[in-house]
C-alpha cells in the first residue's frame, strides 16, 4: 500500500513526521513517499527543510495525506496544488488530511457534504470558508469514507494509527503505539481538549483550585450553593466571579466536566451505564442522558457505539 504525503512550503513538520513514523513501522506494510509541486527541498515553518521524493505524478495512490501548517494559506491558493489533489482523490483508496491539510481538501470539493474536523483554532474558519462542509470543532479525527481529515499536530498520529488499525489490525496498531510511546491509542471522538482547557483560566487562584477539586470530586454536592461555601463566597457573588472568571457558569462548568468523564469510560470501558452515571456524579443514566443530548447531541448508547475503543479494557 503506497502512503504519499503532500508538502508545500511553510508545512507543519509534525504533521508529516509523526503519520510517517507510524506507517514506516507498520512491518513494511506500506510503502510511503513524499512529494511537492516540482520535487524541491522544501522548508517547514520551523525551519527544518526536507527533499521529497518527487514532484507530482501520475502513478496510482492507495492513500494520500495532506500535510497542514502556515503554509495552507498559500498552497490553497495554487491551482495546480488543488487539481492535483482533486485527480489523485478520484482515484485513492482514500484520502486525508492532518490539522489545515482539511482547507486543501475543501478547496478540491472533496470535504462537500461531508463531517470534517481540523485545528481547533481554525475550524471557525473552515466552516466559514467554506459552508458545504460540516466541520465539528471537538472530535480528534473524523473518517466519513473515503475521506479522513484530522486536527492539529499530535492527532495526525491517532489518525494514521486509525487507519493502520483499519487495514492491519488492532494488535499492529497497538504495536506501533507502543514503539512510539504513544499512551494510548485515542478513539477519533475524544474531544481535541478537555473541558478545563476550553474553559477560560480565571485570575483568580482559588477559582483554580476549585476547578481541580472538582475534577477530582465529580460525585460530591458540587450545587452552586455547595461551591460557593466552599470558595467561601455569597451564591450570588460566586455566581458572578466563576463567571466573569471562567467563561460559563459553575452548573455549566460542572455538567461538562463530568460529560467528559464519562465520556472517556464510555470510550475505554465496559462499565454499564448507571455504573457511569454513578462515578461520574449525574446519579442516575436519565441524568446523564439528558446531559449527553444537551451537550453532545446524542445519547450515553449511542456515543458508546460510535466511539468506543476496539479493546476497552475490562470493567473493574
Amino acid at each position: 500500500m503506497r502512503i504519499t504525503f503532500l508538502v508545500h512550503p511553510r508545512f507543519q513538520s509534525l504533521d508529516l513526521t509523526g503519520p510517517l513514523e507510524v506507517f514506516s513501522l507498520a512491518d513494511g506494510s506500506y510503502v510511503t513517499e513524499v512529494v511537492s509541486v516540482d520535487g524541491a527541498p522544501v522548508t517547514s515553518s520551523s525551519g527544518l527543510s526536507i527533499a521529497p521524493h518527487r514532484a507530482f505524478h501520475d502513478d496510482p495512490v492507495d492513500t494520500l495525506i495532506v500535510v497542514g501548517g502556515l503554509g495552507t494559506a498559500e498552497a490553497v491558493g495554487d491551482d495546480r496544488t488543488i487539481a492535483w489533489i482533486s485527480s489523485v482523490a478520484r482515484r485513492a483508496r482514500r484520502v486525508g488530511s492532518v490539522c489545515s491539510g482539511a482547507f486543501l481538501l475543501a478547496r478540491a470539493g472533496l470535504l462537500d457534504g461531508r463531517r470534517a474536523t481540523t485545528h481547533w483554532a481554525a475550524c471557525h474558519l473552515l466552516a466559514e470558508r467554506f459552508p458545504e462542509v460540516d466541520v465539528d470543532p471537538d472530535p480528534i479525527f473524523v473518517r466519513d469514507d473515503p475521506v479522513w481529515t484530522s486536527a492539529g499536530v499530535t492527532a495526525g498520529i491517532d489518525l494514521a494509527l486509525a487507519m493502520v488499525e483499519d487495514d492491519l489490525g488492532p494488535a499492529t496498531a497497538r504495536d506501533i503505539a507502543r514503539q512510539l510511546v504513544v499512551f494510548v491509542q485515542r478513539p477519533g471522538g475524544q474531544a481535541q481538549f478537555s473541558a478545563q482547557l476550553a474553559a477560560g483560566r480565571p485570575d483568580r487562584p482559588g477559582l483554580r483550585e476549585l476547578q481541580r477539586w472538582i475534577a477530582d470530586h465529580l460525585t460530591a454536592d458540587l450545587s452552586v450553593e455547595a461551591l460557593a461555601a466552599r470558595a467561601g463566597l455569597s451564591t450570588r457573588h460566586f455566581a458572578r466571579v466563576f463567571r466573569d472568571g471562567v467563561g460559563v457558569t459553575p452548573a455549566s462548568y460542572v455538567e461538562s466536566v463530568r460529560v467528559e468523564a464519562a465520556r472517556r469510560l464510555l470510550e475505554t470501558t465496559v462499565r454499564p451505564l448507571d455504573v457511569i452515571a454513578r462515578e461520574c456524579g449525574f446519579g442516575t443514566p436519565e441524568t446523564m442522558h439528558r446531559s449527553f443530548k444537551r451537550t453532545v447531541s446524542v445519547t450515553p448508547g449511542d456515543y458508546r457505539r460510535r466511539f468506543r475503543a476496539r479493546t476497552p479494557v475490562p470493567t473493574s
